[in-house]
């Protein structure tokens, strides 16, 4: 479930401590000595641990650095992690020669304001800053005495978002020193079952990455390790310096056999919905592009190619236009056109001609394309089953016109209506980046800022490619009234081929038996709805304590220390301890509707012989041959069921014929057993009475 603490991107740490007062060992006089390799001014990290734990796209990361102070002076010693933006901080502590401190996590006003009176008074605080495209900087310093060590752990967490058809883990790796023990390690469990992983790295060689890299997949868990020597980490055979800094990302996605999948733990759910092959619904874009003094030189040129590498990926259905703003408006077409060849080939000559003049008119500009979008629609200009989109890009504030934010964000809402969504595209550093996300926002949209870099026209062409592709529009998902509470957003404008829709809730009961999702959307052809259904029943795999949840729906094998557990979806579980026996665990499904009758489990043994003499218990004491004899059989209250005298230990019972069915070897209809049915509970053949046999809770 989302946290409480998503938004915190600024911890304060230790406030009452101050750095120069940590305890610490009494100062001694070092001895000259050699220092170990990978010592930079006194201080050897000595070892760097990525442990990252994903289960249903929800990543549990921790960064834990160890390092050890091999100077004969106390000396500062600096932890700078680089998350990703997404992400959010849940614990961090620093622990000194044995002794653990630990942090506060604080949402972000309150944290900025403790972290200014730390910092004041000389105490130890980290802080959270932006730094690059996806990733924020989290740093924090202490002062650690001669011989000292210090541990450093921080905790984040973070939703994986489904991008390009693939989840996306994104590691900054930046050590600054050859690291002794260097390791990243990533365990990924998806229920649904895992069908590509992979990992790259931008700092090093496919070559040397391949040696020090392993993933593996298989079924529903996924391996990611990075283990690069103190060798493979030198920039060159040499050199003493560390080759890592840059990027290390893990992609993965997951089967698929439906569009849906809802997964349900402690009475909260969560609801994925991502289909598949669906045909792609036609667009109608209004490109609104700043062209105003400051888009001049690099920015101008950037911008060009972008859009003529866009023009090549419009398909033939998508109607389009260009707006023009600087200190006035201008239009390539006065309304929207089809992207026929024909017309692209036009485009392309106007976007080639585009020069950079004037003021910047943000109001204007956005008006005129959203106007020209609601009159093709109201004039049925564009095609009924097609969707409309405003992809807006400025490099700089509005300085002509209407230039209040708040006014500019309330035109464009109102004239906007609801109706389709807004992306904001801010080119650069020198703009007011948080009006432009708002705006997106309230429009249904996002924002995503353009860095200056060689690689800005690709960051443009990127960001349409997201959108290039809807494959459903007004989405919807419903779940039965009164039976769900506390749900997230439940409604989108779009949903985009390669993306995921992702809801979570709680169950109001949560003993509910079953329910159904369904999601609703505008497809290119007709209106669609997805049905799944939903049932809370599940199956848990303990060792020690790691815990392994499947449902009745899942069919897997998972095998560990002499353990194989078989799950057939909707059948059966059987279960082997190595050589030794097996049982048959079977989901018995009865009619839904009947009055009484409800699903139940029937517990089976398949190798009893195999278990030990001393085993006991309900089933456990009939495992092994036991002597009885079975005489005067004569006719009982039922005509086809005669009754007999059974000498079972010492007992003489009263017994009847019957039948019983066995799912050993046909879990749907099973085999017709002949039996002897036991009165009474089946008192004078079990030992004891039936009620020592039951528990309060199975654990």
């Amino acid at each position: 479930m989302a946290s409480a603490w998503w938004p915190c991107l600024i911890l304060a740490l230790l406030s009452g401590l101050a750095a120069s007062g940590f305890p610490r060992s009494p100062s001694r006089q070092l001895g000259k000595r050699s220092l170990p390799e990978g010592v930079v001014n006194g201080i050897e990290v000595y070892s760097t641990k990525i442990n990252c734990k994903v289960t249903s796209r929800f990543a549990h990361n921790v960064v834990t650095t160890r390092a050890v102070n091999r100077a004969d002076t106390a000396k500062e010693v600096s932890f700078d992690v680089e998350l990703p933006k997404t992400a959010f901080i849940t614990n961090f502590t620093l622990t000194i020669d044995g002794v653990t401190y630990p942090g506060n996590v604080k949402e972000k006003e309150v944290a900025k304001k403790q972290y200014e009176k730390a910092v004041s008074q000389g105490k130890t605080a980290g802080l959270v800053k932006a730094s690059g495209r996806k990733l924020e900087k989290f740093t924090v310093s202490v002062n650690v005495a001669a011989g000292s060590k210090v541990t450093f752990e921080l905790t984040y967490e973070e939703l994986l978002k489904r991008h390009k058809g693939k989840y996306e883990m994104y590691l900054k790796v930046q050590p600054k020193q050859l690291v002794k023990h260097f390791e990243i390690e990533a365990d990924i469990f998806e229920p649904q079952g895992i069908s590509t992983l992979d990992a790259e790295a931008s700092f090093i060689t496919n070559d040397l990455l391949g040696s020090a890299l392993t993933k593996s997949f298989s079924g529903k868990k996924g391996r990611v390790t990075f283990k690069p020597s103190m060798d493979q980490q030198r920039s060159c055979p040499t050199c003493t310096e560390s080759l890592l800094n840059g990027d290390f990302i893990i992609t993965y996605d997951v089967n698929r056999e439906s569009p849906a999948n809802v997964q349900i733990v402690n009475g909260y759910f969560v609801h994925f919905f991502a289909p598949q092959g669906l045909p792609v619904v036609p667009k109608n874009v209004v490109f609104v592009i700043d062209v105003s003094g400051s888009m001049h030189g690099r920015k101008m040129e950037q911008t060009r190619d972008a859009l003529l590498k866009i023009l090549e990926d419009m398909k033939e259905d998508d109607y389009l236009n260009f707006i023009l703003f600087s200190g006035d408006v201008t239009t390539w077409k006065d309304t929207l056109v089809q992207a026929t060849p024909e017309n692209i080939e036009e485009a392309r000559t106007f976007v080639k001609n585009i020069n950079d003049q004037g003021m910047t008119n943000i109001n204007d500009g956005l008006l005129r394309g959203i106007n020209m979008l609601n009159k093709a629609r109201e004039e049925h200009k564009v095609p009924e089953r097609s969707t409309s989109i405003v992809i807006m890009l400025t490099d700089g504030d509005a300085n002509v016109g209407e230039s209040r934010p708040e006014k500019i964000q309330e035109n464009v809402r109102n004239a906007i209506g609801g109706k389709f969504p807004l992306y904001n595209l801010g080119f650069g550093n020198n703009l007011n980046y948080n009006f432009l996300e708002n705006m997106a926002l309230e429009n249904h949209g996002v924002a995503r800022r353009i860095y200056e870099d060689s690689d800005a026209n690709l960051q443009l062409q990127g960001f349409y490619e997201e959108v290039a592709n809807p494959l459903l529009t007004s989405v919807e998902v419903e779940y039965p009234e009164n039976a769900i509470q506390d749900l997230t957003q439940n409604a989108y404008k779009h949903f985009y081929d390669g993306s995921e829709i992702v809801v979570a809730g709680r169950l109001v009961d949560e003993d509910m038996n079953n329910f159904k999702a369904d999601v609703k959307g505008h497809g290119a052809i007709n209106d669609l709805t997805f049905t799944e259904e939903v049932t809370p029943e599940k199956i848990a795999l303990w060792n020690g304590a790691a815990q392994s949840t499947f449902s009745w729906l899942d069919t897997v094998t998972t095998t560990q220390d002499g353990l194989s557990v078989t799950i057939n979806r909707k059948k059966n579980m059987v279960v082997s301890f190595g050589d030794g026996v097996t049982f048959v665990v079977v989901l018995h499904q009865v009619w839904k509707k009947h009055p009484v009758h409800q699903d139940f489990l029937g517990f089976y043994v398949v190798d009893s012989h195999r278990m030990s003499a001393q085993t006991h218990g309900l089933l456990g004491q009939f495992f092994h041959p036991l002597d009885f004899k079975v005489s005067d059989i004569h006719p009982g209250s039922d005509p086809t069921k005669p009754d007999a005298t059974m000498v079972v230990k010492n007992h003489r019972l009263t017994v009847t014929r019957g039948s019983q069915k066995d799912y050993r070897k046909d879990v749907s209809v099973g085999t017709k057993v002949a039996c002897w049915f036991v009165h009474n509970n089946g008192q004078g053949l079990i030992d004891g009475v039936h009620s020592d046999y039951i528990v309060p809770d199975l654990f």
